[in-house]
């Protein structure tokens, strides 16, 4: 038979399952809560994965880096005088070349034709020079000869007039044949002052015409010249003694005056012409030291000149060679320079990592645990500061010793911390 239980026992037994539930779902509340405050586990790295560097404290060379060539110092482009078409070319690149060394011809029917009119208009001027000198000579002696006699009609005629005042005053002429002789006297020295008048003139004339037209011969023998020097313009020669660097013309090629024939080097004085990232130009000065690798040796020299525009992201700066080039740099051979633009001292600085920038703030994984079998990498903010071509400064975030991560490892950029095994 059911025994009835009392209803404080039923009460008791619903309050404790009441409250295992409630404990139950706390326990499970917390542990959610729990889980999801938990962070993801660390991933694991191979330690042979990545590039390690250490924080290290000192002096630090700030240096930028360039490719370049080498280029002579003196160089002279031969332009063309005159248009025409390329004939021969009777001088290759390479070859030591004087003054007068003809490098290549041109043919241009026009200019000779010029020039053999220039000639023949230059002789037809002399022929007139001497025929107008000759005529002008003829007329200058004819006004010579007709004063001449002007002059001794006046003589005659003075001499005849002094001659009757003295017979005159004897009683022995008349006095009317007396002034009459006197007036003629008085007459031919008035045509005689006219006469020498004009054969100066005569000559000023003379003398004038004949400048006007020894001028136009002058004109005549300058355009002559001027064509001449055009036709011998078709021969092109160096110009200076050197070494021939370069024809970039062809046989039978067309080319316009002024269009660059030929490039002539004094060979022995060489300079490097270095291209800087614009981004790293802007401390390079006149006279700071500088390395160019050769890739047959290490030259020192100075910089000597820095472009003062970028082309193509790159400025070009010129490097003066201070010591002695080593056999087998010449013209046109590819180099590396190094321009070194100042000494840091005691700083805190470190390689340069993948994407660290001058002036700026990046994330670097700290690794933990002793260096030749480190544990862990800790991501930390390091504050960048003036950089060189393999080092950085180090300004905040980083201590003397510490080792850093300098690979890129932008595929962890989800965490913080890894693990190294």
């Amino acid at each position: 038979m059911d025994v009835a239980r009392p209803a404080s026992v039923i009460r008791q037994k619903k309050l404790r399952r009441t409250l295992a539930a409630v404990g139950v779902l706390v326990v499970l509340v917390l542990v959610t809560v729990g889980l999801a405050q938990l962070k993801p586990a660390a991933p694991s790295v191979d330690s042979g994965s990545f590039w390690p560097g250490q924080v290290k404290r000192g002096a630090m060379i700030r240096q930028v880096r360039g490719p370049g060539t080498l280029v002579p110092e003196d160089i002279r482009w031969i332009p063309a005088s005159t248009s025409g078409r390329v004939e021969r070319i009777l001088t290759l690149p390479g070859t030591t070349v004087e003054r007068d060394t003809i490098i290549l011809e041109l043919v241009d029917e026009q200019v000779q034709q010029e020039a053999l009119d220039a000639e023949y208009q230059l002789r037809a001027a002399e022929a007139d020079l001497a025929s107008l000198a000759v005529q002008l000579r003829n007329d200058l002696l004819q006004q010579q000869s007709h004063a001449a006699d002007i002059q001794a009609q006046f003589h005659r005629a003075r001499i005849t007039a002094e001659a009757n005042e003295q017979l005159s005053s004897e009683g022995l002429q008349s006095d009317v044949t007396t002034r009459i002789s006197r007036v003629e006297a008085d007459e031919l020295a008035n045509r005689n002052r006219i006469e020498q008048e004009r054969l100066r003139i005569r000559a000023e004339s003379t003398e004038a015409q004949l400048a006007a037209e020894r001028a136009r011969v002058e004109q005549r023998r300058a355009l002559y010249q001027l064509r001449r020097q055009q036709v011998e313009g078709l021969k092109v020669r160096a110009g200076i003694a050197g070494v021939l660097q370069s024809v970039p013309v062809e046989e039978g090629q067309r080319v316009t005056a002024g269009t660059n024939l030929a490039r002539v080097a004094v060979p022995g004085r060489l300079k490097a012409e270095l291209r800087i990232p614009e981004t790293q130009a802007r401390d390079v000065e006149v006279g700071l030291k500088a390395v160019v690798d050769t890739r047959n040796g290490e030259v020192e020299g100075r910089v000597a000149r820095v472009d003062p525009a970028a082309q193509s992201g790159t400025v070009l700066v010129d490097v003066a060679f201070t010591g002695a080039l080593p056999r087998g740099a010449r013209p046109d051979l590819s180099v590396d320079g190094t321009i070194e633009l100042e000494r840091l001292t005691d700083v805190l600085y470190v390689e340069r990592p993948a994407f660290g920038q001058e002036n700026g703030t990046v994330s670097l994984f700290r690794l933990q645990g002793p260096p030749t079998a480190f544990e862990s990498a800790e991501r930390v903010p390091v504050k960048f500061g003036r950089s060189s071509v393999n080092t950085i400064e180090v300004l905040e975030g980083l201590d003397e010793g510490d080792r850093v991560i300098l690979s890129d490892m932008s595929a962890w950029d989800g965490y913080d911390r890894l693990r190294i095994r």
